[in-house]
């Protein structure tokens, strides 16, 4: 199904700051969640729902990277067009500066690194039957003043919107999903800068609010992952590969290894006398030598492993661990050499940024 009449803006700007020192080298959307970027799952989503006209804005720290990854958008079937927003002025003022591409369409927004279970198709076709001029999306949070939280009335209507309150209202965080029709931009014409010194999506939909517009919301209640710190990713990781990983070998496996559970082993990668238990994803051209790999890890492509145990971790591409017995719970950049020569270390949890070298 295709949806010519809607747009969809991802959001892929950001300096990526609680990621530092990963997102000096990298835009913290490519990111890879079960080695694939996290921006690719949205843009399946994206796809998913028939919307196939898409607008990305990106910054310009990370934006050639963005585009070097995602292209012309033909993996999707989409036409891309990319748009610079200049400084990270706030989500609406993202919406300000892709104003020609949107035109007077209705349009979906989403923030390229957030992940939602399930996908937005639903939301869209609920929107368009609406007849709404928003559709939000919230989640309950155990910490609502990091968020833009909504208050609603008995029958689930939205009475008031908030940016990252000192005293909330509710515990109903808005998710990084958003539909519009084209009266946003006649509120965002009217917004001042807020205290953070940004033009804010919560005020834009108050003003749509206090004009009269109908704003719907829609309560999710399966899991939604921001992935904006190192814990965030591992997590993501590992509800990615638990919910859609199935067994897939298709590099060498000799005799002496064990493969346990659902791994996805791709071409041209080597694993000897090792054991895998997944859900595990191992890209392409890995080297696995008397290794262990334990549940929820990435191994990202052209990396080798020797004489270690690594779980719950993702590794990014072309890095070499050799040596180290209990890597846990960390975020490898790429090209990074670890190895070890000291014995009995516990538990190793490790954050470190593309072509590190570590000696423990």
């Amino acid at each position: 199904m295709s949806n010519s009449s809607m747009k969809a803006l991802i959001l892929s700007g950001g300096k990526g700051t609680r990621l530092k020192p990963l997102t000096y080298t990298m835009a913290k959307q490519l990111l890879p969640v079960a080695n694939r970027p996290i921006l690719f799952y949205v843009l399946d989503q994206v796809s998913q729902a028939g919307i196939t006209d898409i607008g990305i804005i990106i910054s310009p720290e990370t934006g050639d990277w963005i585009k070097e990854a995602v292209g012309d958008g033909s993996r999707w079937k989409a036409d891309i067009t990319y748009i610079l927003q200049s400084e990270p002025a706030g989500l609406a003022h993202a919406v300000k500066t892709a104003q020609d591409f949107l035109g007077d369409y209705p349009f979906l927004m989403f923030l390229g690194d957030n992940l939602i279970n399930g996908g937005v198709r639903e939301l869209v076709e609920e929107f368009q039957q609406s007849k709404a001029d928003a559709l939000i999306l919230l989640k309950e949070v155990n910490d609502p003043s990091r968020f833009g939280i909504a208050e609603l009335d008995d029958k689930g209507r939205v009475i008031h919107l908030e940016e990252k309150p000192k005293q909330p209202r509710s515990n109903l965080a808005l998710v990084g999903v958003y539909l519009f029709s084209p009266a946003v931009h006649q509120e965002i014409a009217k917004l001042e800068p807020s205290w953070r010194g940004e033009l804010e999506i919560t005020d834009a939909i108050q003003g749509l609010l206090n004009s009269g517009h109908t704003i719907r919301s829609h309560i999710l209640d399966n899991w939604w992952l921001d992935t904006g710190k190192k814990d965030d990713i591992l997590e993501a990781n590992r509800v990615v590969l638990d919910e859609f990983l199935s067994q897939d070998i298709r590099g060498r496996v000799n005799a002496k290894s064990r493969i346990i559970g659902r791994v996805e082993i791709k071409k041209a990668a080597v694993v000897e006398n090792s054991e895998i238990h997944g859900p595990v994803s191992i890209a392409e051209g890995c080297i696995i030598k008397n290794s262990y790999v334990g549940p929820f890890t990435s191994i990202g492509a052209g990396t080798k492993l020797e004489g270690s145990s690594i779980k719950h971790s993702v590794v990014l591409e072309n890095c070499c661990i050799y040596g180290i017995k209990n890597l846990v719970d960390s975020l490898v950049g790429r090209g990074t050499e670890v190895t070890g020569q000291r014995k009995g270390l516990k538990a190793i949890k490790l954050f470190v940024g593309d072509d590190a070298k570590v000696e423990l």
